[in-house]
This record gives structure tokens, C-alpha cells and sequence, in this order.
């Protein structure tokens, strides 16, 4: 097996690299800050600014796409 195919990250675990966009709860997130700081910055369902951790991204469940 090829070493540059496996991944170390954690599939489930939300991307670390800024300004990644990620989807969560039909919204998107976009990740701001650097490590250690970082944040994901979307809006609430009333339009209003939310700032997730990480860890409350994945409680949530996200993913790369867009639910249809």
C-alpha cells in the first residue's frame, strides 16, 4: 500500500485546514482561526452568527456536502 493513501486524520473528525467548508445541519460552516484556535463560524437558523468547536461540529454530524 501506497504510504501517501492513508490518512492519519480521523474520518469522522472534522477537516483542520482553514477555510475549509463543512455542512452541518443544512447550514454551512466555513473554519476560521488556526490550530489549537480554531473555530467554525456559520449561522444559526434564524440567520444569526454561531461559532461551533470542533467537537460540537461532530455531536452535531457534518459532512462535505450538502444534504438533498
Amino acid at each position: 500500500m501506497n504510504a501517501d493513501a492513508v490518512s492519519t486524520e480521523d474520518p469522522s473528525s472534522p477537516p483542520t485546514v482553514p477555510s475549509t467548508v463543512v455542512w452541518c445541519c443544512g447550514r454551512p460552516y466555513v473554519l476560521e482561526g488556526r490550530a489549537g484556535r480554531a473555530r467554525w463560524m456559520g449561522t444559526d437558523y434564524r440567520g444569526r452568527p454561531e461559532s461551533l468547536t470542533s467537537a460540537e461540529l461532530q455531536r452535531r454530524g457534518w459532512s462535505h456536502r450538502r444534504a438533498s
